[in-house]
C-alpha cells in the first residue's frame, strides 16, 4: 500500500452490504469466506448500513479473534443526519471513537477520509488525521473520492506540516470508469501512492448478467448508483468485452477484475459481495495474467 510497510490480498472484501442489503446472518459466511481465501483487507465506512453504523457493528462482530489477520479500513466524513460533509477536528474525532466501538476494536489499519470537505481546511484535518496515527487509533491515513489535484495539494501540505501523509486511495475505477487514468492515477505514480478501486464490476454490468438487457436490479442496485452505466456505449461495450473474454476461454468477469490487477498503481480491488460464492468468484477471477498485447486490445475495445 503505497511507499508504507503494509501489504494486502490483491483482493479485499467491500463491506458495504453487511446490515443493509444483507442481514448479519447472511454477512457470516461471506466474511468467513473471504477469511478462508486469504484475502486481508477488509473496507467498511461508518456510513454504511440501515441505520448508518451498522455496516460496522456487523463486521465488528465477524472479526472477533481475527483482527490481527486482517487490514481493516474505515472512513469518515458523512453526517448521519443528511448534513454536508465535515472533516473538521471535532466531527473526525467523534467519528472515529464511534467506528472503533462499532468495530469492536482499539485501531484500524488505514483511516479514510471518504469525501472532501469544501469549508474545513484540509490542514485541520491533515493535523487531526495525524494525531489520530501518533495516539495509535489508526496506523495510516488515506483518502477516497478526492480529484487529483487536491490529493496532491493535501500531500504537499502534510510535508510542509511535518505530518503522517496519504498512502493510497480510494475512487471508483473499473474497465467502465477510467476517467481516474487522466489525471489521478499519474498523480499517484508520481507520488508513490496506490489506489485501491472501488466498483470493479461497475455494478454488475461487468458480469454479463445484463447483456441480455435486463436492468431493472441494476437501476436499484446500491441506491441508485449502477443506473449510471446503462448507457448505449457501455452496453456496447461490454457486448465485445464479453465475446473477447469468451474467445479466450474465460468470463467477462474474470476480465475486469484481472485487468485492474495488471495495474500498477492497484494494490488491492475492493469488491462486493451478498454471497460466499461471490467472494470465491472475484478471488478466482482475479488470476488471469493478461499479457502487454492482450491489454493494449483491450484498450482498444474500452476506448
Amino acid at each position: 500500500m503505497g511507499r508504507s510497510g503494509l501489504r494486502v490480498s490483491a483482493v479485499g472484501l467491500g463491506c458495504n452490504n453487511f446490515g443493509w442489503s444483507i442481514s448479519p446472518e447472511a454477512s457470516q459466511p461471506v466474511v468467513h469466506k473471504a477469511l478462508d481465501l486469504g484475502i486481508t483487507l477488509f473496507d467498511t465506512a461508518d456510513i454504511y448500513g440501515n441505520p448508518p453504523g451498522n455496516a460496522e457493528s456487523v463486521l465488528g462482530q465477524l472479526i472477533k479473534g481475527k483482527r490481527r489477520d486482517i487490514v481493516l479500513t474505515t472512513k469518515f466524513g458523512y453526517d448521519f443526519n443528511g448534513g454536508p460533509p465535515n472533516n473538521s477536528r471535532a466531527f473526525i474525532m467523534s467519528a472515529l471513537e464511534g467506528s472503533l466501538k462499532r468495530l469492536g476494536t482499539d485501531f484500524v489499519d488505514i483511516y479514510m477520509v471518504h469525501i472532501p470537505d469544501l469549508t474545513t481546511p484540509i490542514e485541520e484535518t491533515l493535523r487531526t488525521l495525524n494525531d489520530i496515527v501518533t495516539s495509535g487509533k489508526a496506523r495510516h491515513i488515506a483518502v477516497s473520492n478526492m480529484d487529483a489535484w487536491r490529493v496532491v495539494d493535501a500531500l504537499w501540505l502534510a510535508k510542509e506540516l511535518g505530518a503522517k501523509s496519504f498512502i493510497c486511495a480510494q475512487n471508483e475505477f473499473s474497465l467502465l470508469e477510467r476517467s481516474p487514468e487522466k489525471d489521478l492515477i499519474p498523480a499517484l505514480l508520481h507520488h508513490g501512492l496506490t489506489l485501491n478501486p472501488y466498483f470493479p464490476l461497475a455494478s454488475g454490468m461487468l458480469t454479463g448478467k445484463y447483456i441480455s438487457g435486463d436492468t431493472g436490479r441494476l437501476k436499484d442496485n446500491f441506491l441508485g448508483l449502477g443506473g449510471k452505466f446503462l448507457t448505449e456505449r457501455n452496453h456496447a461495450i461490454v457486448s465485445k468485452l464479453n465475446d473477447y473474454a469468451r474467445s479466450r476461454g474465460r468470463t467477462i468477469t474474470e476480465l475486469a477484475m484481472s485487468w485492474l490487477v495488471c495495474q500498477s498503481v492497484v494494490a488491492g480491488v475492493i469488491a462486493g459481495a451478498t454471497r460466499p460464492e461471490q467472494v470465491e468468484q472475484n478471488v478466482k477471477a482475479a488470476n488471469w495474467k493478461l499479457t502487454v498485447d492482450e491489454l493494449a486490445e483491450i484498450n482498444v475495445i474500452t476506448a
